[in-house]
């Protein structure tokens, strides 16, 4: 297989990759993984959490709802704030882990290895076989492999492309495209078959170079880990010198190295690397050399995991993992930063009431005996229902006169009011005074903001 890759370097031309399926242990452990997540991943749309969908990202509607929180223009901070700690948890988990994220928890891995390559090897066979197909002439058989295969893959990848596209109009929406006239939603309908399209061509032809040639993460993974990283790594120190099994030989005594060379790790190898060459950027960690080299190990009486989760440091010093001092620096970060993400999520509301006063004028008589100021307001919709809502000032002696009502707040929208506060000249004791004004919704107080009334002393 690295042969295959050398030739391709010197060839710029691609090496057609046939990696070998071998259910081990951790196979296992990753197809059960593969499992929930695909569940969640197709039922998501549907699920509803407080009458909100589990996950919607509705960047028309400006829309993003997670968790059955709704979220809206006005909470970018909190993205930005959600970004940040994204961001540190993957260089935390890079620096711990490696990539194993890719081998088994990214979407691009799960379907490309767990769904797509298992449904090639059942219609074509083994690697085997799938070659000497694709080399052969086109016979009845290979039409209808290859016909049948590639309409497997078309149908799972409009399947996908439904279930992206309701992550981002809403399954609502979705349904409506599907069912009602072409005419009426045409723009989805696109839209679908575009990512149709462009999910069939990234699983049935571009596959591991979206690992090896797209994805920037592998590339920054070399920066990020060091000799304290735990990655799927080849313990050279007890491997070498590596060299073929002899039956006639004891096999304790044959050659110093536990390896006999079968090259499985290579053949097993999703993305063709030789993982006994050291890390490599290509590695995503996927565990399928851990399995098919136990799997000798253990037909040969040696211990297991030749090739295993280590560290440099585990392999060269036989030190025992550990957390460092940058583990744990990363660690209080995301501790920090989660603390006040929850913060604002939990402490934030569904409305949200800011208040100026008119700059550059000075308050007003009003008949009665009242003095007025004009206050300009703007109040925002954070929730998903419509609602009418009112401006009560806290103190019953101060009156509200509207110059524009606020009326109805459409969801997730924001209108303008501009009104007047009114404080009879005998309540008014200084220059500048205090006032809370309440905003209301259903006869419910949603927030209080405080402002400052401008009128006559009467000391």
């Amino acid at each position: 297989m690295m042969d295959g890759l050398l030739v391709a370097k010197e060839t710029q031309k691609r090496p057609w990759l046939y990696p070998l399926i071998r259910k081990g242990k951790l196979y296992r452990w990753r197809s059960r993984i593969s499992y929930v997540y695909l569940a969640v991943f197709f039922a998501g749309p549907f699920l509803r959490i407080n009458g909100q969908p589990l996950l919607l990202l509705d960047f028309m509607d400006r829309q993003f709802v997670i968790l059955g929180q709704v979220f809206w223009p006005q909470d970018i901070f909190l993205f930005v704030l959600a970004s940040l700690v994204f961001f540190v948890c993957i260089v935390l988990f890079t620096i711990a882990f490696g990539r194993i994220f890719c081998g088994w928890i990214c979407p691009q891995t799960i379907f490309m290895e767990l769904v797509f390559r298992k449904i090639e090897v059942w219609i074509e066979g083994s690697p085997t076989k799938a070659k000497k197909l694709d080399a052969g002439p086109w016979t009845k058989e290979k039409v209808f492999k290859k016909g049948s295969k590639h309409t497997l893959f078309m149908l799972i990848s409009f399947l996908i492309s439904n279930t992206f596209l309701a992550y981002i109009v809403g399954s609502g929406s979705l349904i409506r495209i599907i069912t009602e006239p072409v005419r009426a939603h045409w723009v989805g309908l696109i839209s679908i078959w575009v990512f149709t399209l462009v999910f069939y061509l990234i699983y049935s032809r571009v596959r591991e170079q979206v690992c090896t040639l797209f994805c920037p993460y592998g590339r920054l993974q070399g920066v990020m880990i060091d000799e304290h990283t735990l990655v799927v790594a080849y313990d050279d120190v007890r491997g070498e010198p590596r060299g073929k099994l002899n039956k006639k030989d004891d096999p304790l005594h044959q050659h110093k190295g536990d390896c006999v060379d079968c090259g499985l790790c290579v053949d097993v190898c999703p993305t063709g690397i030789d993982i006994r060459k050291g890390t490599q950027l290509e590695c995503i960690n996927c565990t399928a050399c851990i399995d098919v080299c136990n799997e000798v190990m253990t037909k040969i009486n040696r211990q297991p995991n030749l090739i295993g989760f280590y560290s440099e440091n585990m392999i060269r010093e036989k030190a025992k993992p550990s957390l460092t001092g940058r583990m744990m620096g990363y660690g209080g970060v995301i501790v920090m930063m989660m603390t006040v993400l929850c913060y604002f999520i939990f402490s934030r509301g569904d409305m949200d009431l800011s208040i100026l006063r008119s700059a550059g004028l000075l308050y007003q008589e009003q008949p009665g005996h009242y003095i007025s100021n004009i206050y300009n307001a703007e109040i925002i919709n954070k929730s998903s229902k419509n609602r009418r809502v009112a401006i009560v000032p806290a103190d019953p002696a101060v009156k509200v006169k509207y110059i524009q009502a606020p009326g109805e707040v459409n969801a997730g929208g924001s209108v303008k009011t501009v009104f007047f506060l009114m404080i009879q000249d005998k309540n008014i004791k200084a220059e500048k005074t205090d006032v809370k004004i309440n905003l209301v919704f259903d006869n419910r107080i949603i927030q209080t903001v405080s402002t400052t009334f401008v009128g006559p002393s009467n000391d």
